[in-house]
């Protein structure tokens, strides 16, 4: 059984930094992106970012140049640095997997409140 445990999350003042990590475990095969989406009240889940088995990320305009994305393959885990923190990046974050075979996995989401 396939398990996405995500950490991290947290109370920010504006312009601060949180790191989310999320480590997939169990069943998973044939990992090919991991990536953060998120939601805040009131409005669509919508993606952060996403690291592909390339190596390749890509973000939503609103985060580009404060956040980065990073993976290690070895421990299947995935990781979101974000910095220069705003109070609209105030949402609970879900990490997500695609995987062989059409196989999607979320975790059960962290929140992340930054206060202004």
């Amino acid at each position: 059984q396939a398990q996405l445990v995500e950490s991290g999350g947290g109370l920010v003042q504006a312009g601060g930094s949180l790191t989310l990590s999320c480590a997939a475990s169990g069943r998973i095969f044939s990992i090919s992106s991991m990536g953060w989406y998120r939601q805040a009240p009131g409005k669509e889940r919508e993606l952060v970012a996403v690291i592909r088995s390339s190596g390749s990320t890509s973000y939503t305009d609103s985060v580009k140049g404060r956040f980065t994305i990073s993976g290690d393959n070895a421990k299947n885990t995935v990781y979101l640095q974000m910095n220069s923190l705003k109070p609209d990046d105030t949402a609970v974050y879900y990490c997500n997997v695609q995987a062989g075979w059409g196989a999607t996995y979320w975790g059960q989401g962290t929140q992340v409140t930054v206060s202004s």
